[in-house]
Parts: structure tokens; C-alpha cells; sequence
């Protein structure tokens, strides 16, 4: 049994999406959108293998980026590089023939730029390269960033930001862009209080957009995967649909979690009676093992540690843990009165054991959502 065989795809979602950024839908075009929902439930799947092909078959070339694919590297590294490739791919020659070639300069007509120096300082623009993607191709552009929060991280990646927004607003500003947006941006996130930081402040890159839920995957979903597993089960040792989903639903409906599941039963001994009950166990251990994880973390904190994180739950996105009402409350939390460089010291702690977020520009979140779930369901 392998999952990696098992495909299923959501082309009603991604043509609605598509509808949305394109302004096919009644709403017109929404030049940024942005999609936040938690690691493992198929965002990355559903932007490479639905709404990527999707684009390109309504003609618009989609340069993908993952700026978890290599968290050590600044994202606007990442982002340049993914518009080198396309513009290489452009000029019709593979990006490791263009390289062998030496080849550095593409352009339309007199004009020409050189990839090797884009989003370099004193080098190309994000918006010149784009643009010379557009012209060279005659193609709409959309630029997909997957879990795009990490650009959060360092000025640097911020700065990629915004150069990326005024590349939407230059591209999107031309004559030909009457009848639809030259470049759309797709930003996803698997911490939407993150993902938030980009659109939440008119000092922010994104600022007018929302971030929105992306739709979880569901009972059809799971039915169609029970279906393809069955037919390679023998006929009395089958998973019941109902079954599948519940435990689905009880791993926060995250599909790896669930293939590891259904194969450990697969692998293990017994009969279509125990199925139920064994799929059950293991979804409800793996959560529990989650939730101690969550205990053992929140046991090793001092008082204060753990009003701060409270806090940072209850407060998301408007997180100030410095402020006036924060410091009030984590005194009368400890019984104690609590200055701001305490607050400082238990914050860089947290940090240290990666419960706790910091930007570039000194937001705070928790480091793992889950976590906050756990606070409010433990209340």
C-alpha cells in the first residue's frame, strides 16, 4: 500500500480560486489572496497539483516558491531564484543548459536584464524581472509563496515583500492590464496569526488583504481514500468510511497522520471486527501524545513564562505583551508585581525553547498554534 500512489484532487476549489484571482468572479479580481491553514492538511499539494495546473491551463504562467523548502535561506533568495528559473524556462533552454552556457541576460527587445543580479542590491528588481517575464511570454503571471509567514523572520525577507507588492501594483497599473491583473500573488501560511503580520497595518506589504481559511480536507476526501485502500485489503479486512473519518477528524484532518495510521493496522494482525476499535486507539494516542507534549513544555515554565503564553493565546494578533494591561495582568496572574524587563527575560527564554515567535519588527505569537488550542481547551 502506498499513499504516494493515491491522488485526489480538488478542481472545484481550485477553479473558484482561480475564478477569484483572475476577476471571473462576480467580485472582481483579488490581486493578493492569502490562505492560512495548519502544516500537513494539503495546502502545498492542493498549490502544486490543483491550482498551479489550473492557472496554467487558463494561460498564466505561475512561478512557485516554498519558503519552507530551506528555512536557513533568505526568502528573498528563494523568491529571486524561482524567477530565474522561469525567466531561463522563457528563453527556452533548461536552467542547467543556461547555466553550463553562461547565460545571464534575457530581455524583449533593447531591453535586457541580468537574472544573476536579481534582488540583488544595486541590481535587478523583483518588478523588472517580473516584468520581463511578462513581456517575454505574453502571459499573466501568478506567483504562488507557500507558507510566505517566514519572510516574517528577517528585514530581509520583509524587504522581498515589498518589492514583490510594488511589482503587483507597477505590473497591474499597465494599459494590458485592463482586462484582468498582469501579476496575482498567492500567500499561504500554516499560522494564520503570522500569515496575519503581512496584511494587518498600513505599514504592512499586503495591507487591504485578509487572511482567509483554507478549506480543510473532508468526508470526501476520506471516502475516496478508504475506497482505494479497500480494493487492495482483503474482502472480510476492509475500513468502514464512517470510521476513517472520525479518526481523520480527530488528527486535526491531516493526511500523513492518517496514511501512517491505516498502514500500521494494515501491517498489524487481526480481523475486520478490531478494525474500529484499533483505528480509534491509534488516532486518540497520537493526539494524546501531542497534548502531552504540550503538558511536559507548559511544566517546564516559571509562572511568568506561562502568564506570557496565555496571554499571547488569548490576544493573537494583537498580542502587546509589553503594554500597560499585559503587565497588570501577568502581576495579578503570579501575585506579584511584574516590570517590563522580566517580561523581556521570560519572552527570550521562551524563545530559546521555540514556544514563542519574533519578527523582524518585534511581533510576538506563539510558535505553535496547536498549543493555543490546547491552552483553551485545558481552561
Amino acid at each position: 500500500m502506498s499513499a504516494q500512489k493515491f491522488l485526489f484532487h480538488r478542481s472545484k476549489l481550485a477553479g473558484s480560486i482561480a475564478d477569484r484571482l483572475t476577476g471571473e468572479s462576480p467580485f472582481g479580481a483579488e490581486q493578493t489572496l492569502c490562505l492560512a491553514a495548519p502544516r500537513r492538511t494539503g495546502k502545498s499539494t492542493f498549490l502544486r497539483l490543483d491550482l498551479a495546473p489550473e492557472l496554467e491551463n487558463r494561460c498564466i504562467e505561475v512561478v512557485y516558491v516554498d519558503l519552507w523548502s530551506n528555512r536557513d535561506t533568505d526568502p528573498g533568495l528563494l523568491i529571486a531564484e524561482s524567477i530565474k528559473a522561469a525567466l531561463r524556462k522563457a528563453e527556452g533552454i533548461p536552467v542547467k543548459a543556461a547555466r553550463t552556457m553562461g547565460l545571464s541576460k534575457v530581455g524583449v527587445g533593447a531591453v535586457s536584464i541580468d537574472i544573476e543580479k536579481i534582488g540583488q542590491p544595486q541590481g535587478t528588481t523583483l518588478a523588472d524581472a517580473l516584468e520581463t517575464l511578462l513581456l517575454r511570454l505574453h502571459k499573466r503571471i501568478a506567483l504562488l509563496i507557500d507558507e510566505a509567514q517566514h519572510a516574517l523572520v528577517s528585514e530581509a525577507g520583509m524587504n522581498a515583500m515589498f518589492a514583490l507588492k510594488a511589482a503587483r501594483d507597477r505590473l497591474n497599473t499597465r494599459d494590458d492590464a485592463r482586462d484582468g491583473p498582469n501579476l496575482v500573488v498567492v500567500l499561504t501560511g500554516s499560522h494564520r496569526d503570522k500569515l496575519s503580520r503581512l496584511v494587518l497595518g498600513r505599514d504592512q506589504p499586503f495591507y487591504g488583504a485578509s487572511v482567509q481559511t483554507f478549506p480543510l480536507l473532508g468526508r470526501d476526501y476520506t471516502d475516496a481514500y478508504t475506497a482505494w485502500i479497500n480494493e487492495r485489503l482483503a474482502a472480510g479486512n476492509r475500513f468502514e468510511p464512517d470510521d476513517v473519518y472520525a479518526a481523520f477528524d480527530l488528527v486535526g484532518r491531516r493526511p500523513e497522520i492518517l496514511t501512517q495510521i491505516l498502514k500500521d493496522i494494515a501491517l498489524e494482525t487481526g480481523d475486520a471486527g478490531e478494525l474500529k476499535t484499533t483505528l480509534s486507539e491509534g488516532a486518540e494516542a497520537l493526539r494524546r501524545r501531542l497534548w502531552e507534549d504540550y503538558e511536559n513544555a507548559w511544566s517546564s515554565l516559571t509562572p511568568l513564562q506561562q502568564a506570557v503564553i496565555e496571554r499571547l493565546s488569548d490576544e493573537e494578533t494583537q498580542a502587546a505583551p509589553f503594554s500597560a494591561a499585559a503587565l497588570a495582568g501577568y502581576s495579578k496572574t503570579i501575585g506579584e508585581a511584574v516590570e517590563a524587563p522580566a517580561v523581556q527575560t521570560a519572552i527570550e527564554a521562551l524563545r530559546q525553547k521555540n514556544l514563542v515567535w519574533r519578527s523582524a519588527r518585534g511581533q510576538y505569537a506563539l510558535e505553535d498554534q496547536g498549543m493555543s488550542e490546547w491552552i483553551k481547551a485545558r481552561a
